[in-house]
């Protein structure tokens, strides 16, 4: 956990320290992202597993998760909302970025730091056996149809918030023509995490987890279809419709968590083995695969419709065929993605109930 943490810092630095243009560049920021994916892989793992440790109470994991997501939130808001800030008052361009790179990576070492020293007190489990290959790993997987329903689900969605946040930016410059709307947008978004918890609480113990996770992801699609007609309505609009998508996002996180301490509880009462470290590998992975997932397809969305790159780090103009398209890739792609990602959770059944009597 403090390892990775540690190394992830360095290697956001380095993803933003602009060694190179061209191809050269584009090789090393590559290489740095991909260095930097893992580093956060060997930090999730333990980070995921660590609740299945702390209570075995079902309603309790909700109520865990949803300050684990509101700290979550506060972060992303500190980071998402004063990135920009940092880099244009750097002078913007790559000098820019690269004081954003070290802002964001105080912050990815101070919370790292954190949470080595605030669970130094709890409880840690014995190893008694280790899957030896990733292929028994994925044997063990496939054995807990609940944990593949919500995996396959939770990675589908990862890729369509992964879309939307990489194109934040965009969206702003292209669509809204306010640069510095993206502080705004980035508030609006992870805000209400901070608010709606408690709701969100309420809705998991009043509708269960799987019903509270569909109304939060329902939430987030409408949200992001809304704002398909941001160039025919005003901002406040625009931002209205990014607060929806941002309780969206919060429930969604919030539940899927809650769930997945639920399916590892499942599996150890049917087997008699706590496995986590499986479970929660897998989902790190297929999270992180998904997350990177979208900005990927983003990208080739803004190709498909002729978006012209630059290399200084400052946007240049755009066609409108080309502002089109960093809507629809910003709006209509993960507002589908997400929506129709829940047909994947048909057959999830792990409720209170059912895990009470294993």
């Amino acid at each position: 956990l403090l390892v990775a943490g540690l190394s992830l810092a360095i290697l956001f630095v380095a993803i933003f320290a602009g060694v190179a243009t061209g191809d050269t560049g584009a090789l090393w920021v590559g290489f740095a992202f991909l260095a930097a994916a893992t580093a956060f892989a060997f930090f999730q793992v333990p980070y995921v597993a660590m609740p299945a440790e702390l209570t075995q109470a079902y309603g309790e994991r909700t109520r865990l998760m949803a300050w684990r997501i509101a700290v979550l939130a506060l972060a992303i808001l500190v980071s998402g909302a004063l990135a920009p800030l940092i880099r244009d008052a750097a002078g913007g361009g790559i000098a820019g970025h690269r004081w954003m790179g070290l802002f964001v990576a105080a912050l990815i070492a101070a919370g790292a730091l954190g949470a080595f020293a605030g669970t130094r007190g709890a409880p840690t489990g014995v190893v008694t056996a280790r899957e030896a290959s990733l292929a028994r790993q994925l044997r063990t997987a496939c054995t807990n149809p609940s944990f593949i329903r919500l995996l396959r689900c939770f990675v589908v969605q990862s890729a369509g918030i992964g879309a939307m946040l990489a194109g934040v930016q965009y969206f702003a410059d292209h669509v809204l023509h306010r640069h510095n709307a993206t502080t705004i947008l980035f508030a609006c978004f992870v805000g209400p995490a901070l608010l709606v918890m408690p709701l969100w609480t309420w809705a998991g113990d009043r509708l269960g987890k799987k019903r509270a996770f569909s109304c939060a992801s329902g939430l987030f699609a409408i949200g992001a279809l809304a704002l398909a007609a941001a160039q025919a309505v005003g901002p406040v609009a625009v931002y209205l419709a990014t607060i929806l998508i941002g309780c969206g996002y919060a429930g969604q996180q919030v539940f899927a968590l809650a769930m997945l301490p639920d399916c590892i509880a499942y599996d150890e009462a049917r087997t008699g083995r706590r496995q986590a470290g499986v479970f929660t590998g897998l989902w790190t992975a297929g999270e992180t695969f998904g997350l990177a997932l979208g900005p990927g397809i983003f990208g080739l969305v803004l190709q498909a419709f002729g978006y012209l790159p630059s290399s200084t780090g400052a946007a240049v103009p755009q066609s409108s065929r080309a502002e089109l398209g960093v809507l629809l890739g910003f709006t209509v792609l993960p507002g589908v993605v997400v929506g129709a990602a829940l047909v994947l959770m048909r057959g999830y059944d792990l409720t209170a109930e059912k895990l009470a009597t294993r």
